[in-house]
């Protein structure tokens, strides 16, 4: 008689083996997810103390690309420039590390599409973020429709 992988022994033989490592796993996991949310709670308290106290509920993100360039600083930044903290991502080599500003878009903006972005901060709702790469890919093509509803949306939400 051969021994199957897939026996009832051999099961319970890789949970004990896996069991220690596993348990040892947990309150790692656990204690990154609570200072994760830690950290996310703090910045959003920081922005209703520093930025919305003071008239700013955007960040917007950017960058010297010729593609969409033109368009944000005629369509996009009048309609944020009064109440936005703004970053250029072509100039990021020279942001602070840790300031607030950065440590928000870092938090907020995502691994992907972050570039260029309105993130529109309120007391009480998650930020809201319009994320402008994929609507810029398509007017790339002649396509405006996408940039132009974000845009026309980011209106009606200001």
């Amino acid at each position: 008689m051969s021994r199957h992988k897939d026996s009832l022994g051999w099961k319970i033989g890789r949970a004990v083996l896996f069991l220690p490592l596993l348990l040892l796993l947990l309150p790692v996991i656990f204690l990154y997810a609570v200072f994760y949310w830690m950290y996310r709670i703090t910045l959003y308290l920081l922005i209703w103390l520093l930025w919305l106290r003071n008239g700013k509920d955007v960040l917007f993100v950017y960058s010297d690309s010729p593609i969409w360039q033109g368009y944000l600083k005629d369509q996009i930044l009048p309609l944020v420039r009064e109440r936005a903290v703004v970053l250029n991502w072509s100039e990021r080599k020279t942001w602070q590390k840790w300031s607030l500003p950065v440590r928000v878009f870092h938090a907020y903006a995502g691994r992907r599409d972050f570039n260029p972005m309105v993130l529109l901060f309120r007391p009480f709702p998650r930020a809201k973020s319009f994320r402008f790469f994929s609507a810029f890919r398509e007017w790339k093509h002649g396509k405006i429709e996408a940039v132009e509803q974000l845009r026309d949306e980011l209106a009606r939400q200001l």
